[in-house]
């Protein structure tokens, strides 16, 4: 691949090194191969294509797809040559990677992300943190640096408070102290310096509780290091202290940071198994699930497409684990059967919801509504549709564009028409979307005539 040897230094320019490089004849130039660039000893900047005695067109035509990269200046005498494992390494620039057609390499993305991202890192006040060390007393014990800590609004002046108390003779840090440094470095998102202060709680033994793992393990989620929060959780259901092993708050917040990975069904499948291999490990260390981990595994199940599993667990919460469903347990599962065309049973689902006075939600009537219309029963569809109205639940712009798209495939364009004006004398839909559902259903019925009825 040709490659262009450039070095800033105008005021030294030697033609005849240009000439080697570029071997530059009187009625053609051509850029060398490697051989020819790695026997030139030194070079200096390129000047203008107008200096050059030689047809400036022909060159520029020649070099059009040529892009200089300037390097800043080296400061050198114009004696002192440069040796080619240098030049190889500092002045060969190659024209496809630097091209300006191409967008940058992801490693410079990076690069200029984690720089930028190091430069918008706040420094720490030291006028504050003399402030703060004041306050302490001389021989202060880990309770006065804890409320010293908890008064703190600098997360750095906190971590410094911290390090310098680890320094001083007689102190050792106990749980409070911990626990309280990392709830402001989390807060604040300084992950990385939370992880050497968790390090530091790993690192001592018979030492913790079974809140400051959880902090620890919900910050860590939070920044989406989920292998950091899975070996949190081992190390506790490891230790020797019945304080530290998980709760049902500790699986809890597993639970929501494995179903919050994306809407993408496959994503949802593969985490599913670890959110089951999870409720297994929990009921086997004798951990009764609540009605949040019970709607995490159904939510997980629907989200993954195993809407019949998800109807297993829906069945053994009162008999299995002694807990009642609650709204979303419907919700969750009305969704995932109206998914799969499955109207008959989602009906049924809804109808036991609504006897126990569950309302459902607005994403349960558009899932309903829309469900009922592709499976060819408009009116059921409709139905539902004034409903979710009288309960204050408005539908989305899908939901009006499918009912009115399958009604007009029935070749039932009038009664389309006239159920968009019922809506719009309603209030059910706002103008904005009452333009957009009438310019479609006037491209179906094929003329717009029939505009001037609605104003």
């Amino acid at each position: 691949m040709s490659m262009l040897l450039v070095r800033r230094d105008r005021s030294q320019f030697n033609r005849s090194s240009i000439n080697q490089l570029f071997c530059i004849r009187p009625s053609h130039i051509y850029l060398p191969d490697s051989k020819t660039v790695s026997n030139c000893s030194h070079f200096t900047s390129l000047p203008a294509f107008s200096n050059f005695s030689c047809h400036s067109d022909l060159i520029s035509n020649t070099l059009n797809s040529i892009h200089l990269l300037t390097r800043p200046r080296i400061a050198t005498s114009a004696t002192k040559t440069f040796s080619n494992a240098f030049l190889c390494r500092y002045m060969l620039v190659s024209f496809y990677s630097w091209n300006p057609n191409r967008p940058p390499p992801r490693s410079l993305g990076r690069t200029f992300r984690r720089r930028s991202k190091a430069a918008a890192k706040p420094s720490l006040d030291d006028a504050q943190f003399q402030r703060a060390l004041s306050q302490l007393p001389p021989r202060f014990i880990p309770e006065e640096l804890c409320n010293v800590i908890t008064l703190e609004e600098d997360p750095l002046v906190c971590l410094e408070l911290f390090n310098w108390a680890s320094q001083q003779p007689r102190f050792k840090h106990d749980v409070s102290t911990y626990h309280i440094t990392i709830k402001k470095l989390g807060a604040a998102k300084l992950y990385e310096e939370m992880d050497a202060v968790v390090n530091q709680v790993l690192s001592v033994p018979f030492i913790g509780s079974e809140a400051l793992f959880n902090t620890m393990i919900y910050f860590f989620t939070e920044a989406r290091k989920l292998t950091r929060a899975v070996n949190i959780y081992k190390h506790m259901r490891n230790s020797k202290k019945l304080d530290c092993r998980p709760s049902i708050r500790t699986c809890n917040i597993l639970f929501a940071a494995l179903l919050s990975r994306g809407s993408n069904s496959y994503v949802n499948h593969m985490y599913m198994e670890t959110i089951r291999c999870l409720f297994k490990q929990m009921v086997n260390d004798g951990i009764d699930p609540d009605i949040f981990s019970l709607n995490s595994m159904i939510k997980g199940y629907v989200l993954s497409l195993h809407v019949n599993d998800a109807l297993r667990i829906f069945h053994q919460m009162d008999v299995v684990y002694n807990c009642q469903p609650n709204s979303f347990s419907y919700d969750y599962l009305i969704h995932g059967l109206c998914v799969q065309g499955r109207t008959n049973n989602a009906r049924e689902l809804c109808a036991e919801m609504k006897r126990k006075g569950f309302v459902p939600s607005c994403k349960t009537y558009n899932s309903l509504v829309n469900a009922f219309a592709l499976g060819g029963e408009i009116d059921e569809a409709v139905s539902f549709l004034w409903e979710m109205s009288e309960k204050h639940r408005s539908a989305d712009f899908i939901t009006y564009r499918t009912v009115l798209d399958e009604i007009c495939r029935r070749r039932r364009v009038e009664d389309a028409m006239s159920l968009l004006k019922e809506l719009q004398e309603n209030d059910f839909v706002d103008g904005h979307i009452f333009r957009k559902l009438l310019y479609e259903l006037e491209d179906k019925l094929g003329t717009s005539n029939d505009r001037n009825c609605f104003r």
